[in-house]
Parts: C-alpha cells; structure tokens; sequence
C-alpha cells in the first residue's frame, strides 16, 4: 500500500492540542496503541463481505478524518491526511459458548478493545466482521481516539450502512457532501479571538476562581504506580431507573444528565467531604451545527461547579445542578482554553495519591436500532455489561458513563488498573447505586 500525501500541514484542533499536552510518549496515553474506542453493531441479514469492504473503503475516502495521521517532530505536532489508503476489514467465524451469542458477542468487542491500534496506522479505523452463521453476524468498528469521538462512531456505521447499500444496488450512496475536519481547525482559528470567546474566558475565570478538580484518592501512589493499562468495569442499574431519572427530570425542568450528575455530586461530597465540588464532564462539542455529519475528534472536556454548602434538599440540589451546568454549556470553550484561565484547576488531581473521574451520560444521535439495509438490519449494541481487565485506555485517572438504554440502565467505569483495586472502583459504582435510589425515591438530601 501506497500512502500519498494530499495536504501540507494541517494544525491539530483545540481537542487535539490538550492530548498533546498530556502525550506520555508512544506507548501509551493519548498517542499510545490503546487509546482508542471501540463500538458494536448485530447485523441480522445475509452481509456480503466484497460490498462491506468497498463501502469501507468509501466511508474511508468521505472522512479524511479516518486518513489522518498526527506527526510529531521537533516543531511539535500536526496533521497530514494521506490518498492511497486501503480498508481495514477482518472476517472470521465465531462460535458461542454456553451462555449464547449475546454474550459471546460482547466479548468480541473487549478482544477488539484490547488489540493494540498504533497511532501512525493508516486507516485509523479497523473493522471486523465475525459471523455466528449465514444470517446473524457481529462488526465492530475500532478507531484511535485521536482522531475519532464516539459521537463519530454512529456517523461512520450511518455511512457505512448507506454505502453498503449503494454497492449492492450499483447506485450512489444517497449520502449528502460532507465537510473535512481541516475546515473545522480552520473554524476554530477563525473564532478564537471574537468577543464571544472572550465572554467565555471572563466568565470562566470568574466561576472556576479558588476552585480545584474534585480529587479522588488512589490506591496506590504514582510514584510505585507500574504499567498505564486501562480495566473496565460495568454494570446495570435497577430496574425503573429510567422511568425515574425522567420523571425528576420533567419535574425540576432538568436534563436526565443533571439527575445523574446531581447524585454523583452527592457522591463525591460523602466520599471527599467537600461542599463545594468541580466535576470534569464530556459535551459532543459540535459546534457549528454543519459537523453533525462529520468524522473527527470533536469532544469537549468542561468542569461544572456544584456547590452544596448548606445542604440543600432535592429541590434545591436540581437547582443548583441545574444553573451550574446551563451556566458552563452557554460558555463552553475548549477545555485547554479554560484551563488557561484558571490554572489551580489540575492542582488536586496531578498529585502523588490523587487524580481525576470524568462523568458523562452516553447520549449520541443516528444509534441504529434496527434499521434495515437491504436484506440486513443493523442494532448497536449500546447494552455492554462484561467487565474487561484490559480495554480502551484512560490516559489517567477514571472515566464514569451512563447510559439510558431502552432496556434498562448501564455503566461503566474505566479506570487505571495501577492506580485504583478493582474493589474500590465496585464500591464506587455500588455507592452511586444507592445515591441515585434515594434521590429517585422521594428522599431529601441528608
């Protein structure tokens, strides 16, 4: 394979820039082979492999994204977006075990998870087909996070899904023109300087003043810390939740997302003994509107500050929740240009016994459901519930998600395996577990 350079150097985004600042070299963290994200679909249909290879290669040549590399050298970093790139598509029987395909179907997707994908490999996205039989089949999609978000990850299989159907009919995909991640950079340049941006920073400078990252404490020191390897563990919740988190939702006129971070605020306050808390979060980060459609590294790292000094009883905890978080989204900046404004923010969690739980609720458009594609429907397979020991990389810390699947509630917690035990990443979760049951169930805050 022949890769061709098609442009010059194209500057990384704000997204990019602050996983450069955190680089730890090639074997690991943001530029390592394990920073990557991993996501399943079932497809239920006869799948020919000659038509799922060349739409590949079609969705490979509409993102440049996918065909980018991050160079980096002595006058530090960039992009270069090659021609010439092959897809990457693996195809292999699968058999499943006693405990039947959905299961055997999961762990598929943790082997692929922890597969290395080293950050110079062209195409950054890998896919693998694996059949159980003629008609029921698992293909799952691994790309580095550098240079894809999971939001992307639902755009790709959208495209994929659509070429495929184009090749089997000898027609076009129908897909509209799509706009390249350099164009994005090239945005963000453009506005860095405007009056809204500087609006932002005062307004950042002001709410994150004297404030600190709500630390967690480690097990085990950095300093006697071994190899940076990334555990996962995850779980459902019981059942209702769903119903529940919504009607709080509707009746303190919140997101699903502020219920669940309310009762993760209420959680680091009993376990930290901090009132006043700043907890790291993940927007999509799709501003302007025109990269909905778009493959890219895109999201956005804001801390929203929560105070509950005073001990507010529910109501009252919706509505702070509630006002710090509209507060951050109307002021949203790259996260490396709000740590600029305050930089005591990392303090608590870059030290010897502490570090950093991002939380987020898992919430992404165009989520196949069923959709059929030509004689083949496709599902995501949003319900994940297996434990890995090894999986996508966290370049430090934890990271929280929760999601609100159809049939029920999940999560899960990624987590470095040589900072936290796995026993106190389960009381953690275990905690939340009862945290959530009392908001949901009526209780004031104690």
């Amino acid at each position: 394979m022949t890769l061709t350079p098609t442009a010059g150097h194209v500057a990384l985004s704000s997204q990019q820039r602050f996983l450069h600042l955190v680089d730890s070299g090639a074997d690991s963290g943001p530029f390592g082979p394990r920073y990557t994200i991993v996501g399943g679909w079932r497809l239920t249909g006869p799948v020919r492999d000659d038509a799922l290879r060349a739409a590949l290669g079609d969705v490979v040549n509409r993102h440049e994204a996918l065909r980018s590399r991050i160079v980096r050298d002595s006058t530090g970093a960039h992009q270069q977006v090659v021609s010439g790139v092959e897809p990457d598509l693996t195809v292999r029987t699968l058999r499943a075990g006693p405990a039947g395909r959905d299961q055997r179907a999961e762990e598929l997707l943790n082997e692929v998870e922890a597969d290395d994908l080293p950050l110079g490999r062209m195409p950054v996205l890998r896919a693998v087909l694996a059949r159980f039989d003629a008609g029921d089949a698992v293909l799952v999609l691994a790309a580095h996070h550098t240079a894809v978000d999971g939001w992307s990850m639902q755009v790709i299989a959208r495209d994929l899904a659509a070429c495929y159907a184009g090749r089997l009919d000898g027609a076009p995909s129908g897909l509209p023109a799509v706009r390249q991640y350099r164009e994005y950079v090239g945005w963000q340049q453009r506005t860095a300087g405007t009056t809204a941006n500087d609006a932002a920073r005062r307004y950042w400078r002001d709410a994150l003043d004297g404030a600190e990252m709500t630390p967690l404490s480690l097990d085990v020191p950095r300093s006697a810390q071994g190899e940076n390897v990334t555990s996962w563990h995850r779980y459902a919740f019981g059942p209702g939740v769903n119903d529940a988190v919504n009607h709080l939702a509707r009746t303190h006129r919140c997101s699903p997302f502020m219920v669940m971070l309310a009762a993760y605020a209420l959680l680091l306050r009993d376990r930290t003994g901090r009132d006043d808390l700043v907890v790291p979060t993940f927007t999509p980060g799709r501003r302007p509107g025109w990269t909905a459609g778009m493959a890219g590294v895109f999201f956005n790292m804001l801390p929203v500050r929560v105070r509950l000094d005073g001990r507010p009883d529910t109501a009252a905890l919706m509505a702070r929740v509630r006002a710090a978080c509209l507060a951050a989204y109307r002021h949203e900046l790259p996260f490396i240009d709000v740590v600029r404004e305050a930089p005591g923010l990392m303090g608590a969690v870059s030290g010897e016994w502490h570090s950093s739980c991002t939380f987020q609720l898992v919430q992404f458009p165009m989520t196949a459901t069923g959709e059929r594609v030509g004689d083949v429907a496709w599902k995501a397979m949003r319900r994940r519930l297996l434990s890995a020991v090894r999986g996508s990389q966290i370049p430090d810390g934890a990271l929280w998600t929760v999601e609100l699947d159809p049939a029920g509630a999940v999560g899960g917690i990624g987590y470095g395996a040589a900072q936290f035990s796995p026993r106190t990443v389960q009381d953690l979760a275990a905690g939340y577990g009862r945290t959530l049951a009392r908001i949901l169930g009526g209780d004031d805050v104690p």
